[in-house]
């Protein structure tokens, strides 16, 4: 299937030189190019009308999860009838194996995997297997270890009606893709049985399949809902030759078991023996014990926690290689016929070249004290020149680009100055520090009077959480927005305060890029002249476009003093609006509001859930325990007490005081 995309837009004639100058280079094999974009200039429909003009593969990474759910809302809506994909990291709550040898502290691996995100990151990779037109929006977890395509790609199930095969047979074959057997609940990842017929519940969608056998054939397959198990009448639903995908991406060949084995056997015996030349006799006993019991569990279930740190071996990789990611996804079907978009590039390739090695340092502490053997070193990010070496080419975009992009290209720079509504970069006033909450509360009335919403950046989390609930005290609708919240629920958030469920968003750092929010007219931002990351000229220019989307949009930055930085950031705003300005002359323009309808919620939240997730106390859940009588509370109050000990868990491990989060879920453990 093409690419087809679906819009009412019609290209202005700077997108059009801009498509066609994109379009041209990746088909002329230029490896490197850069798209400076100002906010609101259309960046993603230009990217669009590129990927349709080029009909290659693409995938798309943005540096944070909140853009890449709107990205893969606005590629969903572009590309209806294409297969496009979301891939983020799938944990709502990540505490990884860590050893404290100052404490003697050992914290296993624990995780609260989101099933709809794995259902989805599933989905990316079997649409890249089976679909020429697929999209995959990613975060920068694209570049983590996920096991080989090979392997994923030898293990399918490929079955039709009247195809020869008995009901036992079907059942081993899907064992062997990590599907679990479950006869009082059907879920992803899931199969029963009853008689004669099957049901399996793909990982990776939303339906379920429903196979029928008949002696040693199979009489019928059908999609089903799963819930109501009523065959799902759709025409492209309807089964002729299914495959079916494994359940999980590390997947383990038992053919390959005596060979594999006899590998890790002999590095686990010459790590042994090295720990036992150093003297550390107690952390030789452990590696031995660990690795034994996972050789077994994996001869036994073909799966074990923390198989990935045995990954090396599965894939046939030698000590050093690059792990299989879903680079790979693209590199095995397509070579180099596939395309790479890199969203907010000043941003996401700093983030590219920095994972490697913070995941060095806590493996190598496992690897010393007898947790792990040298190949969990080889369960890692890729490098960033490995990186570099899998991508066939790339189309770095953002509205403040880095040099090293722009060199990249050659310093050839592809600009989209123009916005198609003709709003000018917006006014920028600055006022003094001192007293500056109470004039921001003042002109966030006059905004909200106007039915208009307003943003908000501070230097700290504490700071957002603080002046949130200040401004709520004063009778303003605010909600804040920073790491803390859930991947997902920003951008029900945002589109929260697109309804005007919210006047005000407070927030830190997740306030800059690529946020499309048309009904922003006021950006304030508070201590401007606090020199630093938070207030660099990229970081300014990035906050200030916020404004861009609105005909009155206009910018107050509170600070005693004009930085290096705010005067970088201001001159290039005014270049660009001056820009803007002269075009609306020239083709008589004049400025119009973006009316930009709200999307789907990437995933529906249960309100009540959702909301059981929010403190509203300032006093830790966990610190009051030994004043509480859990003994004579109801069922309710515990699990509401459970739920609230869940989220500071979460938190601590975001925080990285993974000590505290081990303490928390002991407890919960405890009072369950």
């Amino acid at each position: 299937m093409q690419f087809k995309l679906q819009s009412k837009y019609i290209p202005i004639p700077d997108q059009a030189k801009a498509i066609d100058k994109l379009s041209e280079g990746i088909l002329s094999g230029e490896k490197y190019q850069t798209l400076l974009g100002v906010t609101g200039s259309g960046k993603t429909f230009t990217m669009a009308k590129v990927i349709e003009k080029v009909q290659r593969p693409t995938l798309i990474i943005s540096h944070n999860k909140t853009l890449a759910a709107q990205l893969y809302q606005e590629m969903r809506e572009l590309f209806p009838d294409n297969a496009v994909s979301y891939f983020v990291s799938y944990y709502d709550y990540y505490q990884p194996e860590a050893y404290i040898p100052s404490t003697d502290t050992y914290i296993e691996k624990d995780s609260d995997i989101n099933e709809t995100i794995d259902k989805l990151r599933l989905a990316a990779t079997a649409n890249l297997l089976t679909r020429p037109d697929t999209i995959v929006v990613a975060s920068v977890s694209c570049i983590y270890n996920i096991g080989s395509p090979k392997e994923y790609g030898h293990f399918i199930f490929e079955f039709a009606q009247g195809m020869k095969i008995t009901r036992e047979q079907i059942i081993d074959r899907i064992v062997d893709l990590q599907y679990e057997r479950s006869e009082f609940g059907f879920n992803r990842g899931t199969f029963r049985v009853r008689g004669d017929a099957i049901d399996v519940y793909p990982a990776y969608l939303d339906e379920g399949i429903h196979i029928e056998v008949e002696g040693d054939h199979i009489k019928k397959a059908e999609m089903i809902n799963p819930v109501t198990g009523v065959v799902i009448k759709n025409l492209k639903l309807k089964i002729e030759n299914y495959v079916l995908y494994p359940a999980k991406h590390f997947m383990t060949n038992p053919d390959n078991y005596k060979e594999v084995f006899e590998h890790i056997k002999h590095d686990l015996n010459t790590q042994v023996k090295k720990l036992k030349a150093e003297k550390k006799i107690l952390e030789a006993h452990r590696l031995a014990q660990k690795v034994t019991y996972d050789l077994e569990m994996i001869q036994e279930m073909g799966y074990v926690k923390g198989i990935e740190n045995y990954s090396r071996y599965f894939d046939g990789r030698n000590p050093g290689d690059a792990p299989f990611s879903l680079l790979d996804y693209f590199n095995e079907p397509y070579k180099d016929k596939w395309m790479l978009l890199v969203d907010e590039s000043h941003m996401t390739f700093p983030q590219i070249r920095g994972m490697y090695n913070g995941d060095l340092a806590r493996k190598q502490t496992l690897i010393d004290y007898g947790f792990r053997l040298p190949s969990a070193l080889d369960n890692r990010p890729l490098r960033f020149e490995e990186f570099m070496r899998r991508v066939p080419n790339f189309i770095a975009s953002s509205a403040t680009p880095n040099d090293w992009e722009v060199s990249m290209s050659k310093n050839k720079v592809t600009e989209l100055l123009v916005r198609p509504t003709g709003i000018p970069d917006p006014l920028v006033e600055i006022k003094p520090v001192k007293n500056q909450i109470a004039d921001v509360i003042t002109e966030i009335k006059k905004t909200t009077a106007k039915k208009q919403r307003t943003l908000v950046t501070t230097l700290t989390k504490k700071t957002a959480e603080d002046l949130s609930a200040y401004l709520n005290e004063q009778g303003l609708k605010v909600q804040y927005l920073h790491s803390d919240v859930k991947t997902l629920e920003r951008t029900d958030i945002l589109d929260d305060l697109r309804a005007g469920k919210y006047d005000v968003l407070v927030g830190i750092n997740l306030l800059r890029e690529g946020l499309d929010l048309p009904e922003v007219s006021l950006v304030a931002i508070l201590d401007a002249d606090k020199e630093g990351f938070l207030r660099s000229d990229v970081t300014l220019i990035q906050t200030m476009g916020r404004a861009a989307r609105h005909v009155e949009g206009r910018v107050i930055m509170y600070a005693d003093r004009i930085t290096g930085s705010m005067e970088r950031a201001l001159d290039e705003v005014k270049r660009r609006r001056i820009y803007q300005i002269a075009y609306n002359l020239k083709h008589h323009i004049t400025p119009t509001s973006i009316d930009k309808p709200r999307r789907e919620r990437v995933i529906e939240f249960d309100s009540k859930e959702k909301g059981s997730w929010v403190f509203t106390d300032k006093e830790r859940v966990f610190e009051s325990l030994p004043h509480l009588e859990i003994d004579a509370m109801t069922p309710m109050e515990v699990k509401r007490l459970v739920k609230n000990l869940q989220t500071e868990m979460r938190l601590a491990a975001q925080d990285l005081n993974f000590e505290l989060a081990a303490d928390i879920r002991d407890k919960i453990k405890e009072i369950s």
